[in-house]
């Protein structure tokens, strides 16, 4: 025994030091990262609610947050730009978690929620209700995230009988998806006027007619699911080496991995049902996040923050870059079709490893 650990290599303290040096680094590239971000959103809100056919002065916008009566202002910022804001934000932050838990919790940047079809199965949840079911609100919330966990079971139960971590499980939710996106097709075919007009703005991603009392789920869910996201972090990160290492570092797997696809997919359900499927937010939130604050970091709060940045980035450009007002899904479905087709040509090239 004394001769096998005298074989052992000897660890000096100069590489001790460099292994500090090193978690020093990342830990204040992580804070200082993140410190960016939520300055980043604080502005992009505040703008939100200052730009408009009135723009209207700091001070003017903070009375009106404190309640005061500001002739104009109360009713351009708090009941039409303040709603709008704050959906941008609980839906960017919704979206980026869930991408960012399914990239890492399956190893693949392409396994999102709009990318592997379960926002697909929300979207057509959401338009049965609305066209066919004539619900809304909570009614069309409860059935959306009822069919988007039903979407992610069908998926990975189909992708179970091969490597479901990879290209299996993509190609086979991009074939749910589009079977879904033709359903929706079909209903909004079938739908009537007034209620083509209303879907058919839903479905393109949209913050328009964004209401206080529309918020609420949302809210909820966001304060509720991302803090189980966040205890999970570390856990996510040992799924990210493979179920064996996960499990050897004391990770149980099976719970944490249901948790966390309850939890991502409710998410990604619950915010498709309040502002529509805002494309390619939750698919581009994690890469994004994961290049801001570097390698052997957890990437959940910062993919909140960039999936918040992102959304209120994309709206503010959709109303007054171009001379035709454009919905967020656009901006972002405009943003993140090139990265979609980079990746698909890597991994094509790599046979079928993003």
């Amino acid at each position: 025994m004394a001769a096998i650990l005298d074989s052992l290599p000897t660890v000096t303290d100069a590489e001790v030091e460099r292994v500090r040096a090193g978690r020093r680094r990342r830990s204040r590239r992580r804070t200082v990262a993140l410190v960016v971000l939520s300055v980043l959103a604080v502005v992009l809100f505040a703008a939100m609610l200052m730009l408009g056919n009135t723009v209207y002065p700091v001070s003017d916008v903070l009375a009106v947050l404190r309640g005061e009566d500001v002739p104009g202002a109360s009713f351009a910022v708090g009941t039409l730009r303040l709603p709008r804001a704050l959906t941008a934000v609980l839906a960017g932050a919704a979206f980026g978690v869930a991408g960012s838990t399914f990239q890492t919790m399956l190893r693949n940047p392409l396994a999102s929620p709009d990318v592997i079809g379960i926002t697909s199965g929300a979207s057509a949840a959401a338009v049965l209700s609305i066209v066919v079911l004539k619900w809304s609100g909570t009614a069309t919330m409860g059935l959306t995230l009822a069919v988007g966990i039903l979407t992610a079971l069908v998926i990975y139960l189909a992708a179970r009988g091969g490597d479901s971590t990879g290209g299996r499980l993509i190609l086979i939710g991009i074939g749910v998806g589009a079977m879904l996106d033709s359903v929706v097709a079909y209903l909004l075919l079938k739908a009537a006027v007034w209620d083509l007009a209303v879907a058919t703005r839903w479905m393109t991603g949209s913050l328009n007619g964004s209401r206080m009392e529309d918020i609420l789920p949302l809210a909820i869910a966001v304060v509720v699911l991302v803090p189980i996201v966040l205890f999970l972090a570390r856990d996510l990160g040992a799924l990210e080496l493979g179920d064996s290492w996960a499990t050897a570092l004391g990770v149980r797997v099976d719970r944490t991995r249901v948790l966390l696809v309850v939890a991502a997919v409710a998410l990604a359900c619950v915010a498709t049902a309040t502002t529509g499927p805002i494309a390619f937010v939750a698919f581009l939130a994690g890469p994004i996040a994961a290049r801001i604050v570097g390698p052997g970091s957890s990437v959940v709060l910062p993919a909140a923050l960039t999936g918040a940045c992102l959304v209120l980035a994309a709206d503010l450009l959709g109303q007054f870059a171009f001379d035709t007002k454009f919905p967020v899904g656009v901006i972002t479905g405009i943003l993140g079709a090139p990265y979609l087709i980079y990746l698909l040509v890597r991994t094509s090239r790599r046979g079928g490893s993003a």
